[in-house]
């Protein structure tokens, strides 16, 4: 009796939109290492942050949904403990906090670590940024939240799939989002006299209800129930058309797109990105904006008594007393979702995968990792990279083997 041979496999290459494709634009070379090859940051400084950050909104709005807590909450009874609960999460994943930003101690011991006392635990900057971000959009984003953490999944056809060269004909990508709807924001406004009257008493709704292709969106909607996907960014808002300023915006689009797949959604009118950072800025945030002012390279605008502080502001100066207005201006980014958008959003992030399992596929051929995947960073990256005493983008002459 013949035996039939077992068929190969069938493998489809699965891509995150942030996990694996932004972090693949960063760097190639560093996205292969640390994604593919699992090697920890030895200062995962942004990338515990971004996981923490995340983290945070998403506990707070589980207990705000539980309990209605009303604002502001208190750093040590309410928000601390949500941060030792993410603390906890993100060790069991090998990321540890960063003492000079956050205070990992529970309870006062002789180790003083980064703290200024052996009280622990101490509000640092991350520890800040969280009850920031928590008391100044809490009271107008939980309320409006339908659903929280929603993972979203798609497949795509690979792009220039080549039989016999490709790994797949298929890719899959997800994402994880919250989603506003229009049936939390009518109940919401149901209690007041009118929506003019809400928007005024809700940021969030002024927002969006301020913003054209937002009013346009809503109105070539033929149901009077739509979606809002939200974004939490730790970092500053990025300069006008840079990188990140475009591939945020293509971010938004893809997951307009993913969540169109969904059974039971509904139309996404926009999106919203929230860049934290800008709620409670460090030093080195003010150095960033300070730059993207003097060049021109700021979106926002009306607000030139803050601009002239931060442009006439040097480090060894007192930190600038900025209004609430200038940093929640900075925080709320809207995104417009249009046919046209998420068309070419899929169309550079099929660019990005096509990338991405080119060099996969050279690799598996038997070159090797550097001649496979390209180092390509900003100088900002290489810094805090731990890879750059081997790589060839970043030629350390200086270094010397002691």
């Amino acid at each position: 009796m013949k035996l039939s041979s077992r068929s190969q496999a069938f493998i489809m290459p699965e891509y995150n939109l942030t996990g694996d494709l932004l972090s693949f634009l960063t760097c190639n070379l560093q996205y292969r290492y640390q994604n593919k090859a699992t090697l920890p940051p030895s200062k995962p400084v942004q990338l515990w942050f971004g996981e923490f950050i995340h983290g945070i909104m998403e506990e707070a709005y589980l207990k705000y949904n539980d309990a209605h807590k009303s604002f502001p909450w208190d750093w040590k009874k309410d928000i601390r403990p949500l941060e030792e609960l993410i603390d906890k999460r993100l060790q069991v994943r090998g990321l540890y906090p960063p003492e000079k930003y956050y205070c990992h101690f529970t309870h006062p011991n002789n180790n003083q670590a980064q703290c200024s006392t052996n009280q622990h635990p101490h509000k640092l900057l991350y520890s800040f940024r969280a009850e920031t971000a928590i008391n100044k959009l809490g009271p107008y984003l939980f309320p409006l939240i339908d659903n929280a953490e929603i993972l979203l999944k798609g497949m795509r056809t690979m792009p220039n799939y080549k039989d016999g060269y490709s790994r797949s004909n298929y890719y899959s990508i997800n994402g994880v989002i919250d989603v506003l709807s229009s049936i939390k924001i009518e109940e919401n406004i149901k209690p007041q006299k009118s929506l003019d009257e809400y928007k005024q008493k809700n940021i969030i709704l002024e927002y969006l209800f301020k913003d054209e292709d937002f009013q346009n969106n809503i109105k070539k909607i033929s149901s009077d129930k739509y979606e809002i996907i939200i974004d939490y960014k730790g970092m500053k808002r990025p300069p006008l058309n840079s990188k990140n300023w475009l591939r945020h915006n293509w971010q938004i689009q893809t997951y307009a797109w993913l969540r169109s797949m969904q059974e039971g959604s509904k139309p996404v009118a926009a999106g919203i990105i929230f860049y934290l950072n800008e709620l409670a800025p460090s030093n080195e945030d003010l150095q960033l904006i300070q730059e993207d002012l003097k060049n021109n390279l700021s979106d926002v605008s009306g607000h030139s008594r803050d601009e002239n502080l931060i442009k006439q502001w040097d480090v060894s100066k007192k930190y600038p007393k900025l209004s609430e207005k200038f940093m929640m201006d900075r925080c709320v980014r809207i995104i417009p979702i249009k046919d046209k958008s998420i068309n070419f959003a899929l169309e550079k992030f099929d660019e990005v995968v096509e990338d991405i399992e080119n060099s996969t596929i050279c690799e598996l051929a038997g070159k090797n990792i550097k001649q496979s995947w390209k180092a390509d960073a900003d100088e900002r990256t290489c810094n805090a990279c731990d890879f750059k005493t081997f790589c060839d983008k970043h030629k350390l002459e200086e270094m010397t083997i002691p």
